[in-house]
């Protein structure tokens, strides 16, 4: 490593199932490998989206600015990057 760098943060890919105007924002569980997470948002105008960060920050315990879409910005099946924290940690904090 070159001087002054410091090592990678550790950071996870999730894909999730995304279902808009639910009764309420939480995490349910999971199915077919897809972390699903319902959120009251409607899918407009990235509020949904939005939601959707805004949840796995909070339940995560990170900076919005941690979590981005990578793919399915317009789909309900979308993966997410997660920064700071590997997949493992982040399966155990949703799923528990």
């Amino acid at each position: 490593m070159a001087a002054g760098k410091s090592p990678p943060a550790a950071g996870a890919r999730i894909d999730l199932r995304v279902i808009p105007r639910a009764a309420h924002d939480d995490i349910d569980g999971e199915r077919d490998g897809r972390v699903v997470v319902r959120v009251t948002a409607p899918p407009v105008d990235r509020a949904a989206n939005d939601a959707v960060i805004a949840l796995l920050a909070s339940r995560l315990g990170l900076p919005r600015r941690a979590i981005r879409i990578v793919t399915g910005e317009a789909s309900r099946n979308k993966t997410v990057r997660i920064d700071g924290i590997d997949a493992a940690a982040v399966r155990a904090r949703l799923l528990a």
